[in-house]
């Protein structure tokens, strides 16, 4: 017979295990804010932290909620935004995405992104459709329990035990408003222990006063306050290091814990901030105040592995990067980070040249090209910068110079290919001259009568069918494969066979529409054309083979 004394510790020992088991099985939620300035970098802590506790062996994803009213990014300007990213399962989505999946190789989804067009747009449809009962439809509730739900719905989904959710813009502007409030309430809902906030802010440094300020800190902190939410972490971004008397001060005025707060230095690269907020103890901050267990020490080996070979290079290449968007570095941020991806496996140093496509010509070409060693034709719509794009592509392929056409990149071969090989001076695209007599890249057929711009083009996952013996199959080492795309026009499948009978192959196809996806130059050192875009997919543990064999190439050209 059990005694009193062994009953209540039979009956703590159960209660623990169901508290454990509880905790376990119940999704937690970490969200990220901004305050002070945006670009600190919300995104990159966002996938380091989740680096980490991933790491650790929590299933954790991220996903990014904006503000703005556009429904998604793919209908505004790269200037305004940066690229575009685009999912597997055709979503066009805002670059932190990119940054997800560089960090944690796990693809992200239509679910990882939603913006307040979004959001209205879904509550306006309910409303039409008559789901509110004929209420008056307010953004408390409507609008915050449509935010609540696509908070929770990644967590729901039973796949992951973390979900980081990043709020863009910073506290206190007027749009973001809404999920500062719909946060709040979550982590109320969720109950004790279920969901914290982590706060990123400037902790500016006065050169004049020769010290660190932390008063927009405070500032930022009392805003959050005010809507109701208390930081659990401070994130403080900083050029210089914080001293423990200021990590005092911040704990004290910003009502955190002196281990909450973290500092975030400037780093060489991004992909040092993982190890940086290892050493600070981000990770292990979060778990506590999630009461979740550490498990292991983050294995970063193979992360640390890519970092060594990034910062050690044999070798050194120059690439030009030939777009229309090139003042802005965001407009091809996976471009560039697929350049590092493959610059380290190649233990070479990737120097990208931006080069104003609109600013090129024939003339031009040689003095703006001729120290290349490979040429980057850019993706972009419109046909501004494009005879700049063209004379490259010949420049490239005379020159036996490595090549590379990313979308539109690789419809401006096809061009350059026609007019000058096969002599057909005025070849183009409908996109740039809908009369042209000779419309070597046509509006896809189901693109003819589509009137809404956004979320229409071609996009997400598609299949190709690579040839045996050409570029392409070397290069990835299989004939079926899965690529991102983003486009409405298209290779014109009536001049197929004149171009490959002058030297232009075809090497990869879409088995189901045909739709030619690969072009590349068998009598070139390296001349490739893809239509789809392979930097979406490149990430730290898999760099993207074309990336890859491209630096390869350059730097045999260089080497030569």
């Amino acid at each position: 017979m059990l005694s009193l004394h062994d009953f209540i510790i039979d009956k703590r020992f159960l209660s623990q295990q169901q508290h454990n088991n509880n905790t376990m099985n119940q999704t937690k939620y970490i969200f990220v804010t901004g305050g002070v300035t945006s670009s600190l970098g919300k995104g990159i802590i966002a996938a380091s932290l989740a680096k980490l506790l991933q790491a650790r062996g929590y299933r954790t994803t991220i996903q990014k909620f904006d503000p703005y009213i556009n429904v998604d990014p793919g209908t505004l300007n790269p200037y305004e935004h940066g690229e575009c990213y685009v999912t597997d399962d055709g979503a066009e989505t805002d670059l932190d995405l990119g940054h997800y999946e560089r960090f944690l190789n796990v693809p992200t989804s239509q679910a990882n992104n939603v913006t307040t067009g979004r959001v209205y747009l879904s509550v306006i449809e309910k409303e039409r459709r008559g789901e509110f009962l004929g209420k008056t439809v307010q953004v408390v509730p409507h609008i915050t329990n449509e935010i609540k739900e696509r908070m929770q719905l990644l967590g729901k989904s039973g796949d992951f035990d973390i979900v980081i959710t990043e709020i863009g813009g910073t506290v206190g502007d007027i749009e973001s408003l809404p999920y500062i409030e719909s946060v709040r309430q979550l982590i109320w809902e969720l109950g004790e222990n279920n969901g914290i906030v982590i706060h990123l802010t400037l902790v500016p440094y006065l050169a004049a006063a020769g010290e660190l300020k932390t008063k927009p800190t405070q500032h930022s902190v009392k805003t959050l306050m005010e809507s109701g939410i208390k930081a659990d972490i401070l994130v403080c971004r900083t050029e210089h290091e914080i001293s423990q008397d200021l990590r005092q001060k911040l704990a004290l005025f910003c009502n955190v814990k002196k281990e909450a707060v973290i500092q975030s230095i400037d780093a060489s690269t991004i992909y040092e901030v993982p190890n940086l907020m290892l050493e600070e103890g981000l990770d292990r901050v979060a778990l506590k105040k999630l009461d979740l267990p550490e498990k292991n020490t983050p294995d970063l080996t193979n992360w640390n592995e890519f970092l060594f070979r990034l910062k050690n290079p044999k070798h050194e290449v120059n690439i030009g990067l030939v777009g229309k968007y090139v003042e802005l570095q965001d407009s091809y941020k996976s471009i560039l980070e697929a350049f590092i991806h493959a610059g380290a496996a190649n233990e070479t140093k990737v120097n990208v040249i931006s080069i104003h496509s609109e600013f090129l010509d024939a003339n031009s070409a040689e003095s703006q090209l001729k120290d290349l060693d490979g040429i980057l034709v850019a993706p972009g719509f419109g046909g501004r910068g494009i005879e700049g794009k063209i004379d490259t592509v010949r420049y490239a392929r005379e020159n036996n110079i490595p090549f590379f056409g990313i979308c539109l990149g690789m419809q401006m071969a096809v061009i350059e290919y026609s007019r000058n090989v096969l002599g057909y001076a005025d070849a183009n695209s409908t996109e740039m001259n809908e009369n042209t007599t000779h419309p070597v890249i046509n509006l896809m057929e189901e693109q003819k009568n589509i009137e809404n711009k956004g979320g229409t083009m071609r996009l997400g996952a598609w299949k190709c069918s690579i040839k045996e013996n050409t570029l392409a199959q070397k290069i990835y080492g299989k004939t079926e494969i899965m690529e991102r795309h983003r486009h409405r026009y298209e290779f014109n499948g009536a001049y197929l066979n004149e171009l490959e009978k002058a030297g232009l192959v075809a090497s990869g196809v879409n088995p189901d529409t045909k739709l030619v996806e690969i072009v590349e130059i068998p009598t070139h050192p390296f001349f490739i054309g893809v239509q789809y875009h392979p930097e979406y997919k490149s990430t730290v543990a898999n760099p993207h083979p074309l990336f890859v064999s491209f630096v390869a190439a350059a730097v045999q050209h260089k080497t030569k």
